[in-house]
């Protein structure tokens, strides 16, 4: 009798999850499956080759996932802080903020500065995912680094209403970097009050044309400073004082 493809998929994994995840012959549908099979499995073995596989673009996102689930954090730092791939380093700090532990702020915040983008970005997800808000001074510290870390980790502060969000924008307002300084005329424009309106009308005099390569978003339309900041200080004005 045949077993309908549909219910074989939907069948547990044989026993022999380890073998078919450290078999390279095999091919990554099968490898992740599982993988996924093996989470939660706190064996030095298991362990091993989830550190292992980290090193592969194919399983790192389920590998970190094995490792967090095995609380094996000390496999996720040292991929973070010493491994040559950025994608294990990507997958290893976002896994470490799921866990959301205090230890592990000074790590992520190191990786908001990775020199690969993809770890920054990570890093900065990973510092997100604090339920308690506890990663704020982290965040806070890379909002005033300036640039497209800047803008993700604003985007975070302003979501939790954090105080911060206005002296940061002030801030970044008085950079000479124009990319900057649109980051801080948004801030402004969602926190400031009317102490603000100088500055805003300052910047609304130069209207400079932000294209896509100075925010480091890629493609882009272009945004000018100038209509940006009458956009923050109509929404001040607005704004019961």
């Amino acid at each position: 009798m045949k077993i309908p493809l549909l219910l074989i998929a939907a069948l547990p994994l044989a026993a022999g999850d380890f073998e078919t995840f450290t078999d390279n012959a095999l091919n990554y549908t099968q490898r992740n499956a599982a993988c996924a099979a093996l989470k939660g499995n706190r064996s030095p073995e298991v362990v091993m080759a989830f550190r292992g596989a980290l090193d592969n673009a194919a399983l790192q996102s389920c590998a970190a996932a094995g490792l967090r689930a095995a609380g094996a954090s000390a496999e996720l730092l040292s991929a973070l802080q010493t491994d040559n791939d950025p994608g294990a380093r990507a997958a290893a700090a976002r896994e470490l903020g799921t866990m959301q532990k205090a230890e592990f702020l000074p790590v992520l915040r190191a990786g908001a500065q990775d020199r690969d983008i993809l770890v920054v970005t990570n890093a900065i997800e990973g510092l997100m995912r604090y339920e308690d808000h506890s990663s704020a001074p982290q965040l806070r510290e890379v909002a005033l680094l300036g640039g497209m870390q800047a803008t993700l980790a604003l985007d975070i502060l302003i979501d939790w209403h954090d105080p911060a969000v206005i002296e940061i924008g002030r801030k970044l307002m008085d950079s000479q970097e124009p990319a900057d300084q649109l980051i801080g005329i948004r801030a402004a424009g969602l926190a400031g009050d009317a102490s603000d309106l100088p500055r805003l009308k300052a910047l609304m005099k130069d209207d400079m044309q932000l294209n896509s390569g100075s925010r480091g978003f890629g493609l882009m339309p272009s945004i000018s400073l100038a209509r940006a900041a009458r956009t923050a200080i109509e929404n001040i004005e607005k704004r019961p004082s």
